[in-house]
């Protein structure tokens, strides 16, 4: 006789609390992306039009396609306490697109709507490129040191997350000060706020009200806020065609951001569906990887210009008991939120010095994970990495004049700003190699490095062939000399 079917409930008690944790995760996002884009100079009319239209529908199909993998699960195995994967933005990739894409494209453009429409491109092909990593992902994942990987997001980071918004912290001091000491108190020391209230949220609240008290915020900011408040359809547009066009030729240099971080994004998404596993709940992880790739895409469809993966905080939500019915009222509500203006709205009213401190913290996080997550041996290769998108930084405040700007410092700087995460995780991935005494390894990623630099893939305005001439001996040299030591160390061993 047939075991009797366990009954999956749609919705649970459970479900709420995993809910209000996804919720924060997101809404934090979502107002964060359209606080950043509008102080780029972006209009409303794309940021509250297209971009948050087109993530709200890149959350809402991946976290119904994760309910419904869930109830898949559970029938076959015949269990209640299934839990769907969390879905959404990944926070670091964000940042990284903020920062790496929209923000150069609209500095080399000087129009908010190009530039728009090569960040929604960037996002097409990275979407792509994940679904096709869903293949090679493991590969890549065992072939690419972690600390390379880790320490060129860190780059990222130290000067376009952290150092970035400290400044803008402190264009505000008495409200900025204030909120980054309930930031390091709420979130560094771990001290609970009043009212048990997560200490992001108390810190928004309190810095905010704390604005248009002093009279640092326009009171008319609060009164405009609901002006925003309005139906923003959920409709495909050819944004992301069009701007493939710009991107394939004028601004081939954004993809040299694309492609890695979109590998750290699917090496995110493993990491995280592995956890899950340990968890109890067993997803096949090269199937998310390529719903992440395709819910990208649909987002870029959309209008969106911002990669999605399974989040970590999936394994909460597990030990919170939550089963399917969250993701099923995460993706309803970003969805709703959305389309009627309330994050339009949001955005308006909190002063940018008021969220500042807060990604001052995400920044910082990000840096002490590259060196957590990681053995101390590989503190130096962290480092280097970290260093060119220095680099990088400096180049893209100047635009096109960096060159006789920042000539008196060093005419190095715009070269090792081109391709930065390039040469971060290779530069990296070499000190790695080298630390482990893997010389022919070592050897192998100077070589690539070469590769790219012959390519336009690094130290170069653009591709084409013999790019950069001088940095391809250079990266050869440096393959050579690996391979000596290498030899060395075989005529040691015998």
């Amino acid at each position: 006789m047939a075991a009797a079917s366990t009954h999956y409930p749609w919705y649970k008690k459970e479900d709420t609390d995993a809910f209000f944790a996804l919720f924060q995760n997101n809404i934090a996002n979502f107002v964060i992306i359209a606080i950043t884009m509008l102080g780029m100079g972006f209009p409303s009319s794309i940021v509250y039009g297209q971009v948050l239209p087109g993530a709200a529908v890149a959350v809402m199909v991946g976290n119904f396609y994760y309910a419904w993998s869930a109830t898949r699960l559970a029938r076959k195995e015949n269990r209640a306490d299934v839990t769907a994967l969390s879905y959404g933005i990944s926070t670091p990739v964000m940042f990284v697109f903020l920062f790496g894409v929209l923000l150069p494209a609209k500095q080399l453009t000087g129009d908010a709507e190009m530039a728009w429409k090569v960040a929604v491109a960037a996002c097409f092909i990275s979407g792509g490129i994940e679904a096709v990593i869903s293949i090679i992902g493991r590969w890549v994942q065992h072939h690419l040191p972690r600390a390379a990987m880790l320490g060129a997001v860190a780059g990222v980071a130290l000067t376009f997350i952290a150092g970035e918004m400290l400044f803008k912290t402190l264009e505000m001091p008495i409200i900025g000060l204030l909120v980054l000491a309930i930031i390091i108190v709420g979130l560094v020391a771990r001290v609970s706020m009043p009212f048990k209230l997560p200490a992001s949220l108390f810190a928004i609240i309190v810095g905010t009200t704390m604005a248009y008290l002093i009279g640092d915020a326009d009171t008319e900011r609060f009164s405009d806020a609901f002006t925003h408040l309005g139906f923003y359809p959920l409709l495909p547009n050819l944004a992301w065609f069009e701007g493939l066009g710009l991107l394939l030729t004028s601004m081939l240099a954004i993809l040299t951001v694309v492609l890695p971080i979109t590998l750290y994004n699917a090496i995110e998404t493993m990491n995280n569906v592995e956890a899950m596993e340990a968890a109890g709940d067993k997803y096949d992880v090269r199937e998310c990887q390529a719903v992440d790739g395709v819910g990208t895409i649909i987002g870029a469809l959309f209008g969106g210009v911002f990669p999605t993966t399974v989040y970590i905080a999936t394994v909460g939500a597990k030990w919170m008991g939550a089963g399917r019915g969250y993701s099923l009222l995460n993706g309803a509500v970003y969805a709703l939120a959305t389309m009627f203006g309330l994050i339009a709205a949001l955005a308006a009213i909190i002063p940018v010095s008021v969220v500042a401190p807060i990604l001052v913290f995400v920044g910082m996080s990000m840096i002490a994970t590259a060196f957590q997550a990681n053995d101390t041996r590989y503190y130096p290769a962290i480092a280097l990495a970290m260093l060119p998108y220095f680099a990088n930084y400096v180049m893209t405040r100047f635009n096109r004049g960096a060159g006789e700007v920042v000539s008196d410092i060093s005419s190095a700087i715009v070269v090792m700003g081109q391709g930065a995460m390039f040469m971060a995780i290779l530069l990296g991935a070499m000190t790695v190699s080298v630390i482990d005494h893997q010389f022919k390894r070592a050897a192998a990623f100077a070589a690539i490095a070469a590769g790219f630099s012959f390519g336009g893939l690094m130290h170069a305005p653009k591709l084409t062939f013999n790019a950069a001439p001088e940095f391809v001996m250079g990266y050869l040299a440096m393959a050579l000399l690996f391979l000596y030591f290498s030899f060395q160390e075989s005529v040691r061993k015998r």
